[in-house]
């Protein structure tokens, strides 16, 4: 089987899959050979990475993210596909619905409708007059819909918000440049693969240039942003395995419902709130489901 990920395998969530599929009665070397494609945070090189999967002829095809999803959908419609960390695949056009998505494609969707106001109350719990940058990657799908509820929320909350964009890793210090030029408090991480896969360059440069940086993953936190709140990655990574393996027991991709876990985790770095001088709420800390010292 193939697994298109934008970040390393390493990646705490990604380690999951493995372990989950052990679980589940599959060993590499064994009875299970996993054929991995990174892009390094580099969405153009999706399309071939897709093709390399095709090309090896692999069963099924795990995509952990969005633009991975269609560079893979483009490059087949037979071989399965399973997906693990996408948005809204019925916005995006991968499926004709989430119960009934037909076709070669079934797995899991990201998609919610309060995380990304949530993510501005939370900036404004921690700076309540700071200027909020939203820092978006262009090449996701997913960052529009984002950027307009935070934009949205923000009108209502009177917040003074504004969106910088990164897409490499070359571009990700002048987008704190401009943060700090733009005298911003909080950075909002808008969600994105290519941000997951350069975290601790983001967590670094939010020290550096004394900007609280607000993201998606308990993995952000425990590189060293100050806050995380969304879905658990990992739970998503161990539950796209539960369907790789009726797949491989004879279930129809197409016909398998599309699942929305709405957990969410919010997990507060407090060693990163001292070294930015930041005193929080109590009232947040007791709210958090994990806060790392």
């Amino acid at each position: 089987m193939g697994y298109l990920t934008p970040g390393s395998p390493a990646l705490g969530f990604h380690k999951e899959f493995p372990r989950a599929m052990r679980e589940l009665g599959y060993e590499e070397g064994k009875n299970l050979a996993m054929v991995w494609r990174v892009a390094d945070g580099r969405y153009e090189r999706f399309p071939a990475l897709a093709a390399e999967l095709v090309k090896q002829r692999v069963d099924i095809i795990v995509v952990s993210s969005t633009p991975g999803m269609s560079a893979v959908k483009q490059a087949t419609a037979t071989i399965p596909i399973v997906m693990a960390l996408v948005g809204d695949p019925v916005k995006s056009g991968f499926v004709a619905s989430l119960a009934r998505p037909g076709g070669n494609v079934t797995g899991l969707s990201l998609a919610t409708t309060d995380t990304s106001a949530k993510w501005l109350e939370l900036a404004r719990a921690v700076a309540p007059n700071a200027r909020v940058a939203l820092l978006a990657n262009p090449n996701q799908q997913t960052a529009p819909w984002h950027i307009q509820n935070i934009e949205n929320a923000a009108k209502k909350l009177g917040s003074d918000v504004f969106t910088v964009s990164a897409a490499t890793p070359e571009s990700i210090e002048p987008a704190f440049t401009t943060m700090a030029r733009e005298r911003a408090g909080v950075v909002i991480v808008v969600p994105s693969g290519f941000f997951n896969a350069n975290g601790k360059t983001l967590a670094q440069l939010s020290l550096k240039f004394r900007i609280a940086m607000i993201a998606t993953t308990r993995n952000d936190a425990e590189n060293g942003a100050l806050i995380s709140y969304g879905q658990d990655y990992g739970a998503f990574v161990r539950r796209a395995a539960t369907y790789v393996d009726k797949i491989f027991k004879g279930a129809r991709p197409g016909d398998l419902p599309i699942e929305q876990p709405t957990i969410m985790e919010l997990v507060i770095n407090r060693a990163t709130a001292a070294k930015l001088g930041l005193v929080l709420p109590q009232e947040l800390l007791l709210r958090a489901d994990r806060v790392i010292e």
